[in-house]
């Protein structure tokens, strides 16, 4: 069973930045992608970012050149290092763990908010 606990939410001004980190246990040898969601209030849950078994990174047009996904596997953590935010980057941040047999685990979610 994989559990993933995230953190580095908050309030920030437009223009700041923010690192998200989300801690991943249990049956880590079997992800095969990690990725970070977002939804913000009235909208769908979104992908924001994603960092495949071998490395691969994949962004939403919305944040590509701002945003950065990195993988530390000696930690088991993976962090959205967030920069240039906008108030549209408002939303609560899921962490998302896509396992070999292609099941989604998701963590409890962390807030961001970019003031104007």
């Amino acid at each position: 069973q994989v559990q993933l606990v995230e953190s580095g939410g908050g309030l920030v001004q437009a223009g700041g930045s923010l690192r998200l980190s989300c801690a991943v246990s249990g049956a880590s040898s079997s992800i095969r992608v990690i990725g970070w969601y977002r939804q913000a209030p009235g909208k769908q849950r979104e992908l924001v970012a994603s960092v495949g078994s071998g490395g691969s990174t994949n962004y939403a047009d919305s944040v590509k050149g701002r945003f950065t996904i990195s993988r530390d596997n000696a930690k088991n953590t993976v962090y959205l290092q967030m920069s240039s935010l906008k108030p549209e980057d408002t939303a609560v941040y899921y962490c998302n763990v896509n396992d070999l047999w292609f099941r989604n685990y998701w963590g409890q979610g962390t807030q961001v908010t970019v003031s104007s």
